[in-house]
């Protein structure tokens, strides 16, 4: 059972919570390094509990994500999208905010780099930011009209059949109302923060983050007339599983349930959101053009430049 959002804070960032990817490569260096930082400028600063296990920063309280929800005003998290997303869900019925600096290889949700982020963190402490929220999703499965399963999802939930099994039967409805039958290797439900995701990946589209939308992405479809397409995200959506083996749903490729025939998953827009805090100036087209190398275009030679 979540807990009621709490009404909102304001931005004064006493308490910073630090968390980051344990396992990657120079990650003790970047966490020691933002901490000293933080404390020097007196803030006070915590760990989550699984990267203080991992990172020995003697001194530092270590907090669990429930905790940390609770106490901190900000959280800055080093990592990748996928570090971000399993935090993301875990801080957003607590509404912290969330600053994302990039240990990974994309980035779209951590975006500041390792190199400028002492000069950008500064900044951004003295108020010199942009703020924007971003959506989820929640699903519930439903199994003989009881709930089996529930999860939040930033990115994604995903219907898909087995590896080594024939193509899943899905039933799609949207606000009761039939839409179609579909065969197909799976079904993508992304929010905008997803589309640059799994999602694009199958031939989705691009959503900006503000848009209220919420995107039905096929993945291999049998019949090629089975578009993408972006219903409200107001909408309630239902997937029925009408055939297919080994059948299962998964929620951010974590979160998974197995499904069997006649399984319902109900999926709708989440009554919490996350709010990421960038430096000021930063454009999401700007990231866009960066990870998707929009920035390369052809010379008169024909090759890219």
């Amino acid at each position: 059972m979540l807990p009621a959002t709490p009404p909102s804070r304001p931005l004064a960032f006493q308490t910073i919570a630090v968390i980051g990817k344990y396992m990657a490569a120079g990650i003790e260096q970047s966490l020691s390094d933002i901490a000293a930082f933080l404390l020097e400028k007196g803030h006070k600063v915590v760990l989550e509990a699984e990267t203080a296990r991992n990172v020995d920063l003697p001194g530092v309280e270590s907090m669990t994500p429930q905790e940390i929800g609770q106490h901190a005003d900000v959280a800055i998290v080093v990592g990748g999208d996928g570090t971000m997303l399993g935090i993301a869900r875990q801080l957003a019925p607590y509404q912290v905010p969330l600053i994302g600096i990039n240990q990974g290889r994309l980035g779209f949700m951590t975006d500041i780099s390792q190199d400028s982020m002492i000069a950008v963190l500064t900044e951004m402490l003295r108020g010199n930011l942009e703020s924007e929220q971003r959506t989820l999703l929640e699903g519930t499965v439903l199994r003989d009209g009881q709930a089996i399963f529930h999860a939040l999802a930033f990115n994604d939930v995903v219907v898909s059949r087995g590896p080594t099994t024939g193509m899943a039967e899905l039933k799609v409805e949207v606000d009761g109302r039939f839409m179609y039958n579909q065969r197909s290797d799976g079904l993508i439900i992304s929010t905008p923060t997803g589309s640059t995701a799994y999602a694009l990946s199958a031939g989705g589209p691009l959503l900006h983050p503000s848009l209220s939308g919420i995107s039905l992405v096929p993945i291999a479809p049998h019949a090629l007339s089975n578009r993408p397409i972006v219903v409200p995200d107001s909408s309630n959506i239902v997937i029925e599983i009408m055939g297919g083996r080994d059948i299962s749903v998964n929620f951010d490729m974590q979160s998974l349930a197995s499904l069997q025939h006649h399984d319902r998953i109900v999926v709708r827009r989440s009554a919490h959101t996350i709010t990421f805090l960038h430096p000021q100036g930063w454009s999401y087209y700007d990231t866009l053009r960066e990870k998707l190398h929009w920035n390369e275009y052809p010379s008169v030679t024909g090759k890219l430049k």
